[in-house]
């Protein structure tokens, strides 16, 4: 309550100054401002994290980028080709260089995966390099043994500008996998001082670090003079704003203190959508909400009791109370706009259905002890649809003893990935590319998903489509392991978002794409 009336007063402030003229207050330098929540860190290996994106794909060139349509195009490399698809030949762009002068080469992109897919570094995304030969030897399974490699043999740098890189299966989604942030290459300065580099990174991409990285405060990025690729920016730099607070960042947007917000929160879209006009940015997105189920807590092992709690909640309801009707009920584990979506594929499992959920529950004994709810502070509608959501499970499976954790945005994703959780969480997905793999594999795979669920039947299907050149066959076998995946629900797929976002009346050519690349701030005009 106390919350709710201090929003009010911090709004009723920005009308005011929105009414003086906030938009134009300030005095243009070329440069604009965007609000978002902390990243956890910006070296690119040791994040999987969108807000840390936000800020890596403007520093950073890959090999390979994303149009806005979703299809993978060279950027850093001249070329990317394979005639197997296991064995792949990379040529990188002569001329590359670091925001620090070091050239780009492909020892640049080598040293880099390495250090990555090195376990004890421990980074974030070790996982995404887990296709290229020799991951085992960096990462044995007894987390007390040595490794016997520190470098990946799948690699091998044949010269200044070509990278050979050996796949432990033919993989076809390969080349879409490059565009991923932990792809960016590393200067020899961010080897030797990793954390200073995650301070300050230094990269090869179109802006560059303004300062170091203020924490809980801001990242200033300008426009770096040396670069040659081809995301040469229209503006003369980005200021990425940290916020704690979705609402806070609103009321910004509104009295002109920053420039542009990628998420509205949902109870303020009514109201963006009136004042902003054509500035209120509508979007499709990919980004999917889910409940996740720690499935390595024998409470939750039971897949009756993970179905019984999937059909106790309410989804169009939630989509009416919290998000406006905008958003989108999940029917698949896969969002529409990702090739190989099916409607309908998730069946009754996504219905709500009191009844049916209040057998399967009773079927799986029921459920003892306290049951917590975990989501991050990112935006106010997670504690919303939480409660709906706790409500429900209360009132159709008669579960009383209901307890909330919300967690800093920042600490949440190192809570999943170190299986601290107690309870079922909330997790989503924006695609990092658009393939149903990107879903499946990174979110259900045994090998890294953070409900500790395994079923081999799964994996073998996965395995089978990474390896299936043509594209429909490929789609055909994801589509048998979403369909494996379902009938356990280890994780509960909720809804899909739908983008509203908004800019001031200073920047002009807003595009945000609904995958990991976010907005494309080098597009962005500043009056």
């Amino acid at each position: 309550m106390n919350v709710a009336g201090l929003a009010a007063v911090a709004l009723a402030a920005s009308l005011g100054l929105s009414a003086c003229g906030g938009d134009d207050a300030k005095a243009s330098d070329g440069t604009f401002t965007v609000g978002h929540s902390e990243p956890d860190h910006l070296m690119p290996a040791n994040t999987t994290g969108s807000y840390a994106f936000d800020v890596i794909t403007e520093l950073f060139d890959n090999l390979m980028d994303l149009t806005k349509d979703g299809k993978a195009v060279p950027l850093a490399a001249e070329s990317v080709t394979s005639d197997d698809q296991k064995v792949w030949t990379i040529k990188v762009k002569a001329g590359q260089k670091f925001h620090n002068g070091e050239p780009v080469t492909a020892q640049s992109f080598a040293d880099a995966w390495n250090n990555a897919a090195y376990g004890p570094n421990a980074m974030g995304a070790n996982d995404y390099f887990s296709y290229i030969k020799g991951y085992e030897d960096l990462n044995p399974e007894d987390e007390n043994a040595k490794p016997k490699a520190d470098k990946l043999s799948g690699i091998e740098v044949v010269d200044q500008d070509t990278l050979k890189v050996t796949l432990n299966d033919p993989f076809s989604q390969f080349p879409l996998l490059l565009t991923y942030p932990a792809y960016a290459p590393m200067p020899k300065a961010g080897l030797k001082d990793p954390k200073a580099f995650d301070d300050h990174p230094i990269g090869n991409g179109p802006y560059m670090m303004d300062g170091n990285w203020e924490r809980n405060k801001q990242v200033k990025l300008v426009a770096f003079p040396g670069y040659t690729g081809a995301r040469k920016p229209k503006n003369k730099g980005v200021t990425w704003k940290s916020y704690s607070s979705a609402d806070t960042a609103y009321t910004d947007l509104r009295a002109g203190r920053i420039d542009v917000l990628q998420t509205i929160p949902s109870a303020k879209v009514p109201e963006a959508k009136r004042l902003l006009g054509d500035r209120f940015l509508a979007r499709k997105m990919s980004t999917t909400d889910y409940l996740g189920l720690p499935v390595f807590d024998k409470r939750f092992a039971n897949p009756d009791l993970r179905k019984a709690i999937s059909m106790a909640i309410d989804r169009q309801g939630v989509n009416k109370a919290v998000y406006n009707g905008s958003y989108f009920p999940a029917d698949s584990l896969i969002p529409s706009i990702i090739p190989g979506h099916r409607a309908n594929a998730c069946g009754e499992l996504c219905t709500y259905d009191p009844a049916k959920a209040r057998q399967l529950f009773d079927k799986a004994g029921g459920f003892s002890g306290t049951l917590e709810l975990y989501f991050s502070n990112a935006q106010p509608t997670y504690a919303q649809w939480m409660r709906i959501v706790a409500n429900s499970l209360r009132d159709n499976l008669g579960i009383k003893d209901i307890q909330f954790r919300q967690v800093p945005a920042s600490d949440y994703f190192s809570l999943l990935g170190d299986r601290k959780e107690k309870g079922p969480y909330r997790q989503n997905w924006e695609a990092d590319y658009p393939s149903p793999q990107n879903y499946l594999e990174n979110m259900w795979g045994s090998a890294g998903n953070r409900m500790g669920w395994k079923s081999t039947e799964f994996d073998d299907l996965i395995a089978k489509a990474n390896k299936t050149s043509d594209q429909q066959q490929a789609n055909a076998l994801y589509n048998q392991a979403e369909d494996v995946a379902i009938r356990e629900m280890p994780m509960i797929p909720l809804w899909t978002w739908a983008g509203e976002g908004g800019r001031s009346k200073r920047v002009d050519n807003v595009t945000i794409t609904p995958f990991s690349t976010g907005l494309i701030a080098t597009e962005v005009t500043v009056k």
